[in-house]
């Protein structure tokens, strides 16, 4: 009990307290979390997504997985809150995302470079074994250098309450070289804020101590709209959501439906 309390005493004094189970009440308060749109996901979550914390969601293609961080912008927006994304390769369309409910003029949109699935997966600098550049590295790793940039820049000065930062298309390796101490510059920047950070990827990349990581796809199910191959459509998306936390023993399953809107129908 002596050692558990020098240890405690310490971390409050680094003021790293926050990573001890005895410092969180099991279920938080309304303010201090962000509901992400989804009531299965919201009372899973005891209300959402925790406030000046990162959390993460991650599958694969076809999962869910912007889905879900679309809803909780969405579910921001009609908040009245000011909501931000870090578009690391411009995949944004804002038409889809104002029919999915996402109220624009509340949202700050961080373009990056638009570069194509093809050249993310052999550029240079995540081929096996190469290393073709000194200096700054290639063009793709400035593009995600520049998000990163872009979403210390927008946490700290406070403004917004949900920020989504978009790493699907990033190559897995290029994520893995990712320092650790990127992320920790993130969780102290809004370390007892009203801001939400979200990271939507592939595949994990970090999360907080008192973060939470949704991780889509399991089981999924298309729904489609039509009985030609020509003229069906898809209409939703039946899958599942395994949410885990760094304070939590095991992870817990939820049923989780998506429905696919298109801004041009």
């Amino acid at each position: 009990m002596a050692a558990r309390a020098a240890v405690e005493a310490l971390l409050r004094e680094k003021k790293l307290d926050r990573t001890l189970t005895s410092t969180l009440p099991e279920r938080p308060g309304e303010d201090a979390v962000s509901p992400v749109g989804s009531d299965a996901l919201n009372r899973a979550l005891a209300g959402g997504v925790p406030r000046g914390q990162v959390s993460e969601v991650v599958g694969p293609a076809s999962s869910g997985r912007t889905s879900v961080a679309w809803a909780a912008l969405a579910a921001a927006s009609r908040r009245g809150e000011s909501i931000a994304l870090i578009d690391t390769f411009d995949r944004f369309d804002p038409p889809t995302a104002h029919a999915c409910g996402i109220d624009l003029s509340r949202l700050l949109w961080v373009r990056g470079q638009a570069v194509s699935k093809t050249a993310a997966a052999i550029d240079p600098a995540w081929l096996p074994g190469v290393r073709a550049v000194n200096g700054p590295g290639t063009f793709l790793e400035r593009v995600i250098d520049r998000a990163i940039k872009s979403l210390n820049l927008v946490v700290q000065s406070g403004v917004c309450t949900l920020v989504v930062i978009d790493l699907i298309d990033v190559p897995a390796t290029a994520l893995r070289r990712l320092p650790a101490s990127t992320w920790f510059r993130i969780e102290r920047a809004i370390e007892g804020s009203d801001t939400a950070v979200m990271i939507l990827a592939a595949q994990p990349v970090a999360r907080s101590a008192g973060g939470r990581s949704m991780v889509v796809g399991g089981d999924t199910r298309i729904q489609w709209r039509g009985s030609h191959d020509r003229t069906r459509r898809v209409i939703g998306v039946c899958t599942r959501a395994s949410i885990s936390a760094a304070r939590c023993s095991h992870a817990q399953d939820v049923p989780l439906a998506t429905t696919v809107v298109n801004a041009l129908t």
